[in-house]
């Protein structure tokens, strides 16, 4: 490979990386022209893949199609203990059967992404599970508690004096052993795994491995525009999820993180994500169309460009031109809410999901957030002739057709 085409390659797979450490050495480890095993660890904690999950993913199957070995952890074993990076309490304990439920849910997902050549999946239960005692008094030997307490979030509970358990301390060394155990040349995690990722490398250079590079991504936003994308927060996107619904969801991310998902989310180039950046900052028209740019990018990204523009259609049809949308589910009338002719409406959307609750969906229909066949409703009783058949729609994107 020549020295041009060697820093291309560099420069590709640095490309939105928030920490590359030591950059020099990634570049040294490139020249050697051998393929690197690059891990990446993922707690099946959810059964999803969002597009949150799919930064690092997507960074991972770049050093694939660059000839390097994506060493997947899949970690059935940490899952159990709970990851603490970021969060101000313990998280609760996963038992086993949860965890092999997810995991085998989110695996075959993983596969939308990654390339099924240049893969290893591996389970960090089969070299954590052995551990015994001794060996785990190994592993803590070679940290102190003044190394871990430089965590931000363990020294902000230490100073809040918020509880902080011991299996928590565990975690991080355990991440750490998967790479001892896969002898990873890489990891690449999310930019709050950075301090987890430090510590592979120490235990890495304890073992007389030569130490991983640490390279981590950004942390996508969800859909409120605050917390990171999280399955427990619902404000997610799937990349599984229908291409009219991810459409529709993505038209929802605030203007100022267009940019932000079309650099994180979508193949755009760096002068494609600028554009829309640009046009974000601007606002109006331009930031509409803009974020249109960037969802259609996403869908085509995980579905096709076809399906991407037939879900704007459908996105336009629904909430500029006030159509129901051409799919929807199709449910039957619940018997106890139906009282002779007439059908006690909050009854309906309870049961069928629509909302949390009778009382919400009074509140709903109040609100005039509940409409049939298009037109709005007031009254919480409605006859049967006027439901069977009928769209109903709760808020801007739940529809129902009732058969």
């Amino acid at each position: 490979m020549t020295v041009d085409a060697l820093e291309q390659q560099f420069r590709r797979l640095i490309r939105n990386a928030e920490h590359v450490v030591p950059e020099d050495d990634l570049l040294e480890r490139l020249r050697e022209g051998r393929p690197l095993r690059v891990k990446l660890g993922l707690d099946p904690t959810a059964h999803d893949v969002t597009l949150g999950w799919a930064v690092p993913l997507r960074k991972l199957r770049q050093f694939q199609d660059e000839g390097h070995t994506a060493v997947l952890i899949v970690g059935d074993f940490t899952a159990r203990i709970g990851d603490p990076s970021g969060r101000s309490i313990t998280r609760p304990r996963l038992s086993p059967e949860v965890v092999r439920a997810n995991a085998e849910a989110c695996v075959t997902m993983l596969l939308d992404i990654l390339r099924e050549d240049h893969l290893e999946v591996r389970y960090n239960s089969e070299w954590l599970e052995p551990l015994d005692l001794e060996d785990i008094l190994g592993l803590t030997s070679h940290f102190t508690v003044a190394q871990m307490l430089e965590r931000n979030d363990f020294a902000a509970r230490f100073k809040e004096q918020r509880p902080i358990s011991l299996i928590e301390f565990l975690y991080p060394l355990c991440q750490a052993y998967d790479s001892v155990a896969v002898k990873a040349d890489v990891e690449l995690g999310g930019n709050d795994q950075l301090f987890n990722l430090l510590v592979g490398r120490d235990l890495q250079q304890a073992h007389g491995q030569r130490p991983q590079i640490a390279l981590t991504m950004p942390l996508l936003e969800g859909l409120d525009g605050v917390q990171k994308m999280s399955q427990s927060l619902g404000n997610y996107v799937s990349i599984r999820d229908r291409p009219t619904e991810m459409f529709g969801k993505l038209m929802s991310v605030p203007d100022g993180l267009i940019g932000r998902y079309a650099a994180l989310a979508t193949d755009l180039d760096n002068e494609g994500v600028a554009e829309l950046e640009e046009a974000s900052r601007i606002g109006g028209p331009r930031a509409g169309r803009a974020k249109r740019a960037m969802a259609r990018a996403v869908v085509g990204l995980y579905h096709g460009t076809d399906a991407a523009g037939e879900a704007e259609a459908a996105f336009d049809r629904q909430f500029k031109e006030h159509q129901a949308p051409e799919e929807m589910a199709e449910a039957t009338l619940p018997a106890g809410a139906v009282d002779g002719s007439s059908v006690y409406l909050p009854g309906v959307l309870s049961d069928l999901g629509l909302a949390s609750s009778r009382g919400e969906a009074r509140r709903l229909i109040a609100q005039g957030g509940v409409r049939v066949d298009g037109e709005t409703v007031v009254d919480e009783q409605v006859q049967v002739e006027r439901l069977r058949g009928s769209v109903v729609q709760v808020g801007k994107r739940r529809f129902v057709r009732l058969i």
